[in-house]
């Protein structure tokens, strides 16, 4: 059942990408990587293979790949991803030997790759549970390991019309998950071969702190002078930064700072479309906010702004790349998509000992609910919620530091998953 459904999903991306240029590149990508293999596999290394299904997956596992190839030289790295958006943006990194995508399931595919590359370890991170190449990765006897997995009920190897499906997690050497809750639902199955470690993304947020770059255009749009550096500016304004914003976020917000100009907006939002980006500038148009564009600043279009960039209320960021960065100068921090599918990064925001708003569409994400916990992070539900939390941070700024502390505390505790799996395996 399971090869007839990749058929058929292969025939579905066929079509679809006959009018999607996202799933074009997928599939263009797919049937390109065995070439790309044959060309760069040195066929007398010994490569560990990572796989990660899109962005979000690639930056959890990046703390492993980084930390075993400075313990581990003697292996080379072989990443592949499943979506355009984790390849396009990462194809050029550095950490990895050899970058491509991975080619659809199916059992002609999976022989052929694993022919290729003959990997001596494989790194699934979280979600990627590829029956065929776990099972004949499981037929070589080549160790595989599944990172910062985590399990729900809901899921389809709970179910009794998935517990067939559910043996090719007995097609791991070991699974290395999140929370004790995995760890239960995985032995109710006959999954015993698990260890709680946590969440590598910890581990990846304090890297992104750490390698946190100051920058300029910010730092004149708060008054900061000299070299104070981040989280240190002198300016008299609060700073709020809204991070992967949608519009509904931007509805929320976005008003409330009309009755508060002391403070200082930077938004940078998920989506960077013009439509999105003049309907920002419109709400702020509305509340009497001056705005600019970071690329306009960048290059250079308003001479006149930019001289005068720290008189101007609010800050677009129309550009990817800067939002770890810009985090930290905030004071207080909103973190969008809670109105949607579901909330995006929060630790990025939460390892700068700063609180953190967001959306009710969190109950999925367990960093929200550490954060919610230790009254770091703070849910809402309306615009009622959202000023009732601003309202309090302005009566009594001194809980703006408490909330902020609590944060990063939480971040600092949370660590420590990357070495808890490098020291468990056999390298």
């Amino acid at each position: 059942m399971y090869n007839l459904i990749i058929y058929l999903y292969q025939s579905g991306v066929i079509m679809a990408s006959l009018f999607s240029e996202k799933i074009r590149k997928m599939w263009r990508g797919e049937r390109e990587a065995i070439h790309i293999l044959k060309a760069q596999v040195d066929p007398n290394a010994r490569y560990v293979w990572f796989h990660a299904a899109s962005l979000g997956e690639f930056e959890q596992g990046r703390p492993l790949i980084e930390q075993l190839r400075r313990e581990h030289p003697e292996y080379k790295v072989l990443l592949t991803f499943f979506s355009p958006s984790g390849y396009e943006v990462r194809k050029n990194y550095e950490g990895a030997d050899i970058i491509c995508y991975l080619p659809l399931d199916t059992i002609s595919n999976a022989r052929r790759f694993l022919r290729t590359v003959r990997p001596v370890m494989a790194f699934f991170i979280k979600y990627e549970f590829w029956y065929n190449y776990l099972h004949i990765l499981r037929h070589r006897g080549v160790p595989v390991y599944s990172v910062s997995s985590i399990f729900r009920p809901g899921q389809i190897f709970f179910r009794w019309y998935g517990r067939q499906y559910a043996h090719v997690l007995k097609c791991f050497t070991h699974l290395f998950v999140q929370n004790e809750v995995s760890r239960e639902l995985l032995a109710t199955i006959g999954i015993t071969n698990v260890s709680v470690v946590g969440d590598t993304r910890f581990d990846r947020v304090l890297q992104i702190k750490e390698a946190a770059r100051q920058l300029p255009v910010i730092e004149q749009f708060l008054g900061v002078h000299g070299e104070s550096g981040v989280q240190e500016h002198e300016n008299t304004s609060k700073v709020f930064v809204a991070g992967s914003s949608w519009q509904p976020d931007e509805d929320i917000f976005i008003p409330f700072f009309k009755d508060h100009r002391d403070w200082k907006l930077i938004i940078a939002p998920h989506v960077i479309g013009e439509d999105h980006l003049q309907q920002i500038e419109k709400q702020l148009d509305a509340i009497g906010f001056s705005h600019v564009r970071y690329t306009q600043i960048v290059n250079s279009q308003l001479s006149t702004v930019n001289c005068q960039l720290s008189t101007v209320n609010s800050l677009i960021i129309d550009c990817f790349g800067l939002l770890s960065s810009i985090y930290g100068y905030a004071d207080v921090t909103y973190v969008g998509g809670g109105f949607g599918v579901g909330i995006h990064n929060t630790l990025e925001a939460a390892v700068w000992d700063v609180p953190v708003i967001f959306g009710p569409n969190n109950q999925r994400f367990q960093e929200a609910q550490g954060l919610k916990a230790c009254g770091g992070g703070l849910e809402i539900e309306c615009a009622d919620d959202f000023q009732r939390i601003m309202q309090h941070f302005i009566s009594d700024p001194q809980t703006i530091r408490e909330s902020g502390q609590q944060s990063g505390r939480f971040v600092s505790t949370m660590t420590g998953a990357t070495r808890r799996i490098l020291d468990s395996i056999q390298l």
